[in-house]
């Protein structure tokens, strides 16, 4: 670092900071801020930098301003109205869906195979928080979807009713889970 008499220095390991007012050989003796003539090797004081104005421009400044101002704005999505009506989640109990081991079960156990896991994907969601569950039963002869409206009318925190027509047609039920029950 290049020196000279009348520059500002601080001095380093030290609070002191003074006006250089000799230069002799490594010796630098400084005039400190309080008045006092001190002597230190060139290593031990530092030139104080003064912030000029042409250090900085202000239209440098103010690009990267913006650029951060506009980095750090939240870019928000707007979410288009169907996509807000659909379900959370959807749970297909069919049969073949749940097990691929049907073949040697007959009606009774495949039935309740299928409201046990009716049963457990509830349990998940309303632990989970999640509001709506579409359950698809299918059509056949409703024996699986009256026992799933009678496994729904057990929840107080729970109302069903038929899914979406023109996405299941009458093989499904939504469930909707109300999440702040008091008791």
């Amino acid at each position: 670092m290049h020196l000279k008499i009348g520059d500002h220095v601080s001095v380093l390991d030290e609070d002191i900071n003074g006006v250089i007012i000799q230069i002799f050989g490594n010796t630098i003796t400084i005039e400190t801020e309080d008045g006092f003539d001190m002597e230190f090797l060139s290593s031990e004081v530092i030139k104080k930098q003064s912030f000029s104005s042409q250090m900085f421009s202000n239209t440098d400044a103010n690009a990267i301003i913006n650029e951060k101002e506009q980095s750090h704005k939240p870019k928000s999505v707007r979410v288009k109205p169907k996509a807000r009506t659909l379900p959370a989640m959807e749970v297909d109990l069919h049969i073949h869906q749940i097990t691929t081991q049907n073949k040697h079960m007959n009606n009774f156990d495949m039935l309740n195979l299928q409201l046990d896991t009716a049963r457990h994907k509830l349990e998940f969601a309303i632990k989970k928080r999640i509001q709506k569950v579409v359950f698809i039963h299918g059509v056949g002869e409703g024996v699986l979807k009256t026992e799933l409206e009678y496994l729904f009318s057990r929840y107080d925190n729970v109302k069903y009713y038929a899914a979406d027509y023109q996405k299941y047609g009458t093989g499904a039920t939504e469930v909707y889970i109300f999440q702040n029950v008091k008791s």
